[in-house]
Parts: C-alpha cells; sequence; structure tokens
C-alpha cells in the first residue's frame, strides 16, 4: 500500500520521520533547527501535539499526536473558507496533518536551499509516518528517539535539539511535558528508563 494512501487518524499517536536524499545533510546549523523547530510550531501546533522530537543531522524524528476530529475540522474550514465533510480524499480531515508536513518541508527546503545555493527536494517523500498503538510502545520509542545523539557521539542529557531537556526542566515548551512524564509514571522513571533502555530494536 503506498503510504501516501494511509489514513491519518485523529486522536492518535504517530512515530513521523524523515531523512535528506541519499542521507543528504539537512541541518548544517543551530540556526538551521531553530529555524525548522519555529516552522513545525507554526504549521503543526493546531493540528498536533508533541511528545518527543529530536533533529540529527540529516534525519529528524517527532512523536506527535494528532488533535480530535472537531479541532481539525475547525482548523480546516477556518483555513480553507469552507465545510469539510469527506473522510477521504485531497481535502479530507485525514489529510490535514500530511498538508501540513508538507508546507513545513516546502518553506525549509526552499530556505535551505536559498542560504545553501542549491536546488532541488532536500528530503525523501512522502514522509515516514508510524502508527503508535500501545503504551509500551510509546514509551520506548520516546527513549529511542532522545538516544539518537549517541550516533553522533554526543550526550543525550546535554543534547540542545531534542525534546530530553525540556522534559526534565521548569522551562517554557511546546512538548507536552507533563503527559510524556504520566506516560512513565513520574520524573523518576522517565531519567531511569533513559540511563537503562531496552534492548527494543527501532529499524527505521
Amino acid at each position: 500500500m503506498d503510504i501516501r494512501n494511509e489514513i491519518i487518524e485523529a486522536d492518535t499517536f504517530y512515530h513521523i520521520y524523515n531523512r535528506g536524499i541519499n542521507s543528504c545533510e539537512i541541518f548544517k546549523s543551530q540556526e538551521n533547527r531553530l529555524f525548522f523547530l519555529s516552522k513545525f510550531t507554526h504549521y503543526l501546533s493546531e493540528v498536533c501535539e508533541v511528545y518527543a522530537y529530536c533533529l540529527m543531522s540529516n534525519h529528524f524524528h517527532f512523536i506527535v499526536k494528532i488533535k480530535s476530529e472537531e479541532v481539525l475540522k475547525t482548523f480546516a474550514e477556518k483555513n480553507t473558507k469552507s465545510t469539510i465533510e469527506k473522510k477521504y480524499g485531497l481535502h479530507a480531515l485525514s489529510n490535514i496533518f500530511s498538508k501540513q508536513i508538507g508546507k513545513l518541508i516546502s518553506c525549509y527546503t526552499q530556505s535551505y536551499n536559498k542560504v545553501n545555493n542549491r536546488h532541488g527536494a532536500l528530503l525523501e517523500s512522502p514522509f515516514k509516518r508510524l502508527k503508535i498503538d500501545s503504551d509500551d510502545y510509546l514509551r520506548n520509542l520516546i527513549v529511542y528517539i532522545h538516544l539518537n545523539p549517541f550516533d553522533l557521539k554526543e550526550n543525550y542529557m546535554d543534547f540542545r535539539f531534542s525534546s530530553y531537556l525540556a522534559i526534565v526542566s521548569n522551562k517554557k515548551t511546546n512538548v507536552k511535558r507533563d503527559e510524556v512524564i504520566k506516560v512513565f509514571e513520574n520524573l523518576e522513571n522517565f531519567i531511569y528508563s533513559h540511563k537503562y533502555p531496552s534492548q527494543n530494536n527501532f529499524d527505521i
């Protein structure tokens, strides 16, 4: 089945990830990452909630929870000035999130190409998405995403461009801090689970 035909359901968790074409670098600087995060908030904060993220040099990960059908319908009607009734097709509620991701990727690619004097697509298409269907999967995936900086030989506890620091601190954040901690029961278990992760292998 073509991934583009998969329905993205309201009130559902997804692992959203993508990488540069041929694994090329998509973030060359801190400014790139900050710009990407700001545009993520701009295009997607009204249609999903963020539970975890990590921006690596050539790929990114997000765990999001799609908002309710009512919220998606209100967003769509506000932005298209028309009533959304279809369950399938280009203008269906199930495609709103994908369309917003598309706007984010297009905006970021245009900016990146202009700064780096390049042309063409930057990220693989379509973007990858996996439905998260259990609490255990959600917990293990949050840990997996936060431990990604090990691939850069960086300490995940100090890595600026993941949601780990936002969750263990009291600073203002768009990440659903309280909800993430609740998934692990408490902050102590959240920290422990990262220090002593399970051996689940996410081959993506």
